[in-house]
């Protein structure tokens, strides 16, 4: 399977030709162009996140359990609805009230959450969770603590896993240090391949293609999963790009002894 994590950047008058309504219909084209089984996205505000909804053909956004506001933005999975079928999801906010809507803790400077789903495998039958993530640019606290909320959710489902995100932060980080084994349940894709760090591993770039911030969006799978490859998408029409992040696709399956229940 195929997955996807896209920072979409959000809708912001600063952005004058680079604003959402002037590129949201090639960002849709590349997406089905690469087609990930799933996709999770950042900074989507609910009337961006409703035109992937409407535009995305074949795609079922997850958020039954959603508290819809215009004011937020929410880190969110779609999924292909012939490849999967939507057991139950949820969220909760990275705070020390996780429960309350938009709560913030440790300095963050905008609340921040995680979306999560239990999917069930069409045509095995298998059961995998898929998270949506997005940390702080400013509180390393708030990064650190966030990290460590969602290590401990991943931790207790026991099950395959795979999360996606913006992290706001780089590998060998504490937060990176904080999710990866051998401390936390993960691994991550870009060096289960022995990827490089270098320049063409960064995946923002503030919509000039030339990344200069590190690579801060992250697939992270637990051990059920191989990954198979791994790709930075840099496509752009004329020297437009779809956002101000690279997207990052992987194409991972479940090991053999999971599908087989062994």
């Amino acid at each position: 399977m195929r997955v996807m994590t896209f920072n979409l950047r959000f809708e912001n008058e600063v952005d004058g030709e680079n604003h959402w309504l002037n590129r949201r219909d090639f960002l849709v084209s590349m997406i089905l162009k690469y087609r990930p089984h799933l996709l999770g996205t950042q900074e989507g505000k609910p009337a961006m996140l409703h035109f992937l909804q409407e535009n995305l053909s074949g795609y079922r956004i997850s958020a039954e359990s959603r508290h819809w506001d215009d004011h937020c933005q929410y880190p969110t999975l779609y999924y292909l609805d012939d490849s999967f079928a939507l057991v139950e999801d949820g969220e909760f906010w990275l705070s020390e009230t996780p429960k309350v809507h938009m709560s913030k803790s440790w300095d963050t400077a905008f609340p921040r959450m995680i979306s999560f789903a239990l999917l069930e495998m069409r045509h095995s039958g298998q059961h995998i969770w898929v998270s949506v993530t997005h940390l702080d640019h400013i509180s390393e606290q708030a990064r650190i603590e966030g990290a460590k909320m969602i290590r401990a959710w991943a931790t207790e489902r026991g099950a395959p896993t795979v999360l996606l995100g913006d992290f706001n932060d780089l590998p060998g980080s504490e937060v990176h240090r904080t999710l990866n084994k051998p401390i936390g349940p993960f691994v991550d894709s870009w060096q289960e391949l022995n990827r490089p760090e270098d320049q063409q591993s960064y995946t923002q770039h503030g919509f000039t293609g030339v990344p200069t911030k590190g690579r801060i969006d992250w697939v992270l799978t637990t051990f059920e999963f191989r990954i198979l490859d791994v790709s930075i998408v840099c496509d752009h029409e004329a020297g437009r790009y779809p956002s101000d992040h690279f997207p990052l696709w992987v194409d991972l399956k479940l090991h053999e002894e999971v599908m087989s229940g062994s």
